[in-house]
């Protein structure tokens, strides 16, 4: 897969969707805005400065935490050191098997353009998650958090594979931003991980299909988001928070799935096991990705980069080359 090498900040620019800016998607001025969460966490360091590993563990997994002070508490963690993250032993919750149901009903399509309709979206893209379907899936594992960027240098210091993310400017290491998951790498790279983490450590691990994904985020209740219905910015990192940035693994607790996963909404998109292709019974849509493509790897979750519309819990994307505002990423499964 290529890389864009868009330099330029593409984030306020017009899409190929339409005419409609970035900025008039979320309701700003031409003039600079700053967002309060950002305001915030930048606030919330200079608390933090001084205190010890042992106390910033303590405060990020605090249920008390406010959501800036999360935030500040995990950039720092991945400085000193986060000890939740081990490359050859992730954190996996397990999911039972047995016939699921995934997809949007075709009655429901109106209705999550009329929700969105500020962002320009097109028929197409959500007719892709057409028709609501069963499925048989054997009991499985997935990681509770996405693969960080010291996972994945793990992996490079142990292989010497040359695939380094775009994101890492001028081929360094970002330190600070070590337990933030990592982003901008092809699918090959992907599979290049894990088939070295598979070696190393004798697991079955793998990505997760497009069903276990989805049935993951969203439960038996088929949740439009990981924690219910409605979009919350404080749930997710999306454009709408005003990040524009990464944030560490696990930060926004409040936006977990039912089964207790992180980030499965927003921060960076998700590669999946699955080329698109149609639903059983739906109809095979090709837009502008397969334009681009001609076939690619579906992408769910949505990231810090883009909008709202993106980390609901059926949407089926994939990386657009033409954005440098594309962050993707992964998350582990495991077969049982």
């Amino acid at each position: 897969m290529k890389h864009s090498h868009q330099w330029h900040d593409p984030r306020w620019t017009e899409v190929l969707c339409g005419q409609m800016t970035d900025r008039e998607r979320l309701g700003l001025p031409n003039s600079y805005v700053e967002f309060s969460l950002s305001k915030a966490v930048a606030a919330a360091y200079g608390g933090l400065l001084g205190i010890g590993v042992d106390e910033l563990h303590q405060l990020f997994v605090s249920p008390g935490a406010a959501l800036a002070e999360r935030i500040a508490c995990g950039d720092l963690l991945g400085l000193a050191g986060d000890r939740r993250l081990v490359t050859h032993l992730p954190e996996m919750m397990e999911i039972a098997g047995g016939e699921i149901e995934i997809g949007l009903p075709a009655a429901d399509v109106d209705q999550v353009l009329e929700d969105f309709s500020g962002l320009g979206l097109d028929r197409s893209w959500i007719q892709k998650e057409c028709p609501r379907h069963k499925i048989n899936i054997p009991a499985y594992r997935i990681a509770k958090y996405p693969v960080t960027h010291q996972e994945y240098r793990d992996f490079l210091l142990a292989t010497g594979y040359p695939e380094l993310p775009s994101s890492w400017n001028f081929r360094q290491f970002p330190q600070a931003l070590a337990n933030h998951p990592v982003y901008t790498i092809s699918p090959v790279a992907v599979e290049a991980y894990i088939a070295w983490l598979v070696k190393t450590t004798g697991r079955k691990f793998r990505l997760p299909s497009e069903a276990e994904w989805e049935w993951a985020a969203a439960g038996a209740e088929a949740r439009e988001f990981p924690w219910g219905a409605g979009f919350d910015p404080g749930r997710a990192n999306t454009a709408e928070t005003g990040l524009m940035r990464s944030t560490p693994v696990g930060a926004f607790v409040d936006g977990a799935s039912p089964f207790g996963l992180m980030d499965m909404a927003g921060n960076v998109e998700e590669y999946v096991a699955d080329n698109y292709a149609a639903y059983p019974g739906g109809e095979f849509v090709a837009d502008h990705l397969i334009q681009i493509h001609g076939e690619y790897r579906v992408a769910r979750g949505g990231s810090f980069a883009r909008f709202r519309d993106l980390a609901r819990t059926r949407r089926r994307h994939g990386h657009n080359p033409r954005s440098a505002t594309y962050a993707m990423g992964f998350r582990l499964a495991e077969s049982i």
